[in-house]
């Protein structure tokens, strides 16, 4: 593949868990191996759902240590056991990264863990000044800092104009999942 970039997909709008999706799919349909690792939401969803037949070439993964926090709303700050298991699960994906196995990581949501203080942005860019220079590595979620904008190669910004959910509709199977 060459050389391994960071790229982030941040911001307050739709899109950025969809955009990753987009590039492990495209990876997948050019040989490559990804390893699609979600510390927030639900394993659920079209996408997610071929990522998974393209086994053994990619890894669909949910921890956790995010899945209930997700959906109660933001969780605590610094919550002992919250922060414990989400530091395992950044162990975790730092083996999968540096294993050799894949060509793309993505961390599908790493960065609500950041903004709400339950992982150490030191940690973080400590994860993607060591990642393998061969992995591309995908970090998305709302509240990247600007440490970690610095230490990525590509920073996209999803902003939310205008959403039918502000209006109160409900998500649609098919197009919001």
């Amino acid at each position: 593949m060459g050389t391994g970039l960071t790229q982030v997909y941040t911001g307050e709008g739709k899109g950025k868990t969809s955009a990753a999706v987009g590039l492990a799919l495209r990876a997948l349909s050019r040989g490559r191996t990804v390893a699609f690792l979600q510390f927030f939401k639900p394993l659920r969803g079209g996408e997610l759902d071929l990522l998974k037949e393209h086994r053994p070439a990619s890894l669909v993964l949910r921890f956790p240590g995010g899945h209930p926090a997700f959906q109660r709303g933001r969780p605590a700050r610094r919550n002992g056991n919250r922060s414990i298991l989400f530091r395992k699960d950044l162990a975790r994906a730092a083996r999968l990264i540096k294993s050799g196995r894949y060509d793309i990581v993505i961390l599908d949501e790493i960065l609500i863990a950041l903004r709400d203080g339950l992982l150490d942005e030191a940690e973080l860019i400590n994860l993607v000044s060591s990642r393998p220079g061969s992995v591309e590595l995908v970090l998305t979620g709302r509240g990247a800092t600007p440490a970690i904008c610095r230490a990525a190669d590509l920073v996209t910004e999803m902003r939310s104009i205008k959403h039918p959910f502000d209006s109160g509709q409900a998500p649609r199977k098919g197009i919001e999942y």
